[in-house]
């Protein structure tokens, strides 16, 4: 309202039940989501695992980046180069790491390929070992400590393309259907320990490299990196503890 807005008394509202707020506790309680959590980004040098920790900086969180390359000059938290496809690695990583709440799978990859009776094991293999090894390895790290606090939320990057896929991305399409159906599998199993596993599913992330790529497209329509890390955060935080085994379409305008 214009008396909120010049800086006067925030307006109430009532909710029943002897719940009022004013609209200045909602403001407060979406800067906080993640207050006090402590998050891990893997992937986190790249351009949605840079947002997902700018936001989650924002939003109260201590922020972990965990990739493979060295560290880039502006990084939001603290930063660990580790090969995701290296499970001694990324098992002493998160012995350093240590405590942590949240966990946001990022790193993943993209090869658009040839058709399916023509693409080779190398791309095949390329595929699966970025998008579903990287994640196992995570996995098998992060899990039995979670399990061992009794919490902790998961979210993943599924992809809409994988719902039904179309030509020249059998073995993405692939990989990444496999990264769903493995976040529907290990929510089942956690579900019951205190532990959220929920994936997101974009279609054409708003990238650098996107746009180069596809130089005639219409940039509005795609997802912009914030809008989704806004839902990675969501789902990381405790306001989605009824959420488990989700595949939440993030889909921009497309």
């Amino acid at each position: 309202s214009r008396n909120c807005l010049l800086g006067g008394t925030p307006p109430t509202i009532s909710l029943g039940l002897d719940y009022t707020f004013t609209v200045s506790n909602f403001l407060l309680l979406g800067k906080v989501m993640l207050e006090g959590k402590k998050m891990i980004v893997t992937g986190g040098a790249g351009v949605l695992g840079s947002s997902v920790a700018a936001v989650a900086r924002k939003q109260g969180a201590e922020v972990f980046l965990v990739d493979v390359i060295d560290q880039p000059q502006e990084v939001t938290g603290s930063y660990f180069q580790v090969d995701l496809l290296d499970a001694k690695a990324v098992s002493a990583c998160f012995d350093d790491i240590g405590y942590f709440d949240c966990l946001a799978n990022i790193a993943g990859g993209f090869d658009m390929g040839p058709t399916v009776w023509e693409s080779s094991d190398e791309l095949w293999d390329s595929m699966f070992s970025i998008n579903v090894t990287t994640l196992r390895r995570v996995l098998s790290a992060a899990i039995p400590r979670m399990i061992g606090v009794g919490s902790g939320s998961v979210v993943n990057v599924g992809a809409m393309g994988a719902l039904k896929a179309g030509g020249n991305m059998g073995a993405y399409a692939a990989a990444k259907s496999t990264v769903m159906r493995l976040t529907e599998s290990l929510s089942d199993e956690v579900k019951h320990k205190g532990i959220n596993v929920n994936a997101v599913l974009p279609t054409l992330i708003d990238t650098p490299r996107n746009r180069a790529d596809m130089p005639g497209s219409d940039f509005s329509e795609w997802v912009d990196p914030v809008d989704l890390a806004n839902v990675v955060c969501f789902l990381s935080s405790s306001r989605s503890r009824a959420i488990h085994g989700a595949l939440v379409p993030v889909t921009g305008l497309l």
